[in-house]
């Protein structure tokens, strides 16, 4: 399932409702992303997520199915929060759901790195400095370049 919305989730409901009633899970995997109040040494006041309709849950839906063609997952989510969101505010919930733990951690991990390097968001920082837009990082690259010719096998 994905989700592209303005407000907030509850982590603990959403797990809840994840592969309910699925006898055949053994291990969920999550992760929540949070608006951090520093980058780059910068304090940072907020963070204004933007995307456009459509094109964006497209694109997640693609992330997903190629999370999906990798691993035998029994279930996944993806939530993405977009708009004005200050340090602390969860930005994004990923929790993959297989029978195995291995299947769970790995497609968790890629999903969270190819979110953050294809996912067609922008990102514009506010902090002492002014509103600055975020670039992409090496290191986000170099995670998501990893998986490019790592595919699984069931």
């Amino acid at each position: 399932m994905i989700r592209v919305q303005r407000e907030d989730f509850d982590v603990g409901a959403e797990l809840a409702r994840l592969g309910q009633g699925n006898r055949a899970i053994g291990g969920v995997c999550t992760f929540v992303g949070l608006v951090r109040d520093m980058s780059d040494d910068e304090k940072v006041s907020a963070m204004t997520l933007e995307h456009y309709s459509g094109m964006t849950e497209k694109a997640l839906a693609e992330i997903e199915e190629e999370a999906r063609a990798r691993w035998p997952l029994k279930d996944s989510l993806i939530i993405h929060r977009y708009g004005r969101l200050e340090p602390g505010d969860r930005i994004v919930l990923v929790a993959t759901a297989s029978a195995h733990r291995a299947a769970a951690f790995e497609s968790c991990q890629f999903l969270v790195d190819w979110l953050k390097t294809r996912a067609p968001f922008w990102k514009r920082e506010e902090g002492e400095e002014g509103a600055r837009w975020v670039e992409s990082r090496a290191e986000d690259e170099k995670a998501a370049a990893g998986w490019a010719s790592d595919r699984k096998k069931e």
